[in-house]
């Protein structure tokens, strides 16, 4: 449901302890997976290399965590061939990161735990942030929806969800949908995803939306759960849909990143991408 901390706090996005560059596309999503799943409280991680040459070492017997990164290659046979008619074939390699509790010795500004900031301040935030994006919002009624062909952002007032971080985490969740106008960012999932389209769309926005919510310090919780059972089915029907999914969703908040005025790292030194 929501990628929190063993101890209950804030998912903070995982990144690169050796550069300081922030995990993109479905990384994000496999750091969080094993963060859960082991109770690390730390976002950062580190290749065993990177870990060396900064006077730590991983420590013995820790197992490591795959993350996947894109490379590209030209079949031999065009090698000769003028480089516009060259065919370049995608594939996914892999690569080996161990969390930060992991190691040891490591120089101390690369283990202390960054906190998120509190919550009044990121109340703050957030509402500068998506101003700043300037979307057309539009306040009243009982649902939350994106309508492309007004380009508009209805949601009910803020006082009728149960809390802020509610109201702009639904607020993220549809700026998400907004970020894909044929103006903006022009995501047709259709021909990707044919009848399931709609699924996928859902599912770009509410990653992205959960993307934000970490950079932003919001405690966001999964809007849609309606929406599950068709997730399930996408991705059950399409081993590579969460790839694309993850990807577009990273696309989605770092335009909203860039809009409202957060520019996002680059990616992660070991090779991390938004696949």
């Amino acid at each position: 449901v929501r990628p929190w901390e063993s101890g209950g706090g804030m998912p903070l996005m995982p990144y690169n302890a050796a550069s300081g560059r922030r995990y993109q596309g479905v990384n994000v999503l496999l750091l969080w997976r094993v963060s859960r799943l082991k109770g690390y409280r730390h976002p950062a991680w580190i290749g065993y290399h990177q870990a060396r040459e900064r006077g730590g070492y991983v420590r013995r017997g820790e197992k490591a965590t795959p993350i996947v990164y894109a490379k590209t290659f030209t079949p031999k046979e065009d090698r000769d061939r003028p480089e516009d008619e060259q065919r370049t074939i995608p594939f996914l390699k892999w690569r080996d990161v161990f969390n930060v509790e992991q190691t040891a010795h490591l120089p101390d500004p690369l283990t202390c735990l960054p906190k998120p900031q509190p919550l009044p301040a990121a109340l703050e935030q957030v509402e500068a942030f998506l101003a700043r994006i300037g979307a057309k919002v539009l306040h009243g009624g009982d649902r939350a929806a994106y309508s492309p062909n007004f380009d508009l952002i209805t949601l009910p007032e803020p006082s009728r969800f149960e809390s802020a971080p509610h109201y702009y985490a639904t607020s993220l969740h549809e700026h998400g949908h907004w970020s894909g106008h044929p103006s903006r960012l022009n995501r047709d999932l259709a021909g990707r995803f044919g009848t399931e389209a709609y699924a996928a769309e859902e599912l770009v926005a509410e990653l992205a939306a959960a993307y934000l919510c970490a950079l932003l310090s919001i405690p966001g919780h999964l809007r849609h759960a309606e929406y599950i059972g068709h997730w399930i089915t996408l991705l059950k029907a399409d081993d590579r849909a969460i790839f694309t999914a993850a990807a577009k969703a990273t696309d989605a908040a770092n335009f909203l990143s860039e809009k409202g005025g957060m520019i996002p790292r680059e990616e992660a030194e070991d090779g991390s991408v938004a696949l």
